[in-house]
């Protein structure tokens, strides 16, 4: 199982967030996510075998329950890698529990990362050459109430996402 916690925005922000994938869809290259896939990654698990699901359970819960729900926003847009050829088109994204949130996480499940946590919401990837966006502003708020612990499968049509379990906020 390839899984990974996350924050799901409102419908009414994804909603928005797909207006503004907009601008990506006329350029060639860009893949723009689906709008109710739309998510902020506190914790990329990776493969994992389903014997360890129960214990990927009880962390969210354990984890989210110390947070309270608390507010987020989204601001402007940038890319990864900063400089050069751009893989990930992604708005940033801040809230006082998100650190929190993902160190928990990693330190419950003792799962390494590569790299250090950016609060990110990625709204487009590379498939080819591509050019870059000018930067956007979304402006755009909501309160996070829960941590999902989802799971990816792999399509040909790109990451499929199913909603495993949901974990209120403290």
């Amino acid at each position: 199982m390839r899984l990974f916690y996350a924050i799901f925005p409102p419908r009414r922000v994804q909603e928005a967030l797909s207006e503004a994938q907009e601008k990506v869809r006329s350029f060639k290259g860009w893949k723009p996510g689906l709008a109710h896939q739309l998510h902020i990654t506190l914790l990329f698990l990776g493969e994992q075998p389903s014997d360890r699901l129960q214990e990927f359970r009880r962390t969210g819960q354990e984890v989210a329950a110390t947070i309270p729900a608390f507010e987020v926003e989204l601001g402007g847009t940038g890319y990864f890698p900063a400089s050069g050829s751009p893989r990930v088109w992604f708005v940033k994204v801040t809230g006082e529990g998100l650190e929190p949130l993902a160190r928990g996480l990693q330190q419950a499940t003792d799962i390494k990362t590569r790299e250090q946590f950016h609060p990110h919401l990625t709204l487009a990837r590379k498939k080819g050459p591509a050019p870059r966006i000018g930067p956007m502003v979304m402006n755009l708020r909501f309160k996070a109430n829960a941590v999902c612990l989802v799971e990816s499968a792999l399509e040909r049509s790109g990451s499929q996402y199913r909603v495993i379990e949901v974990f209120p906020l403290g």
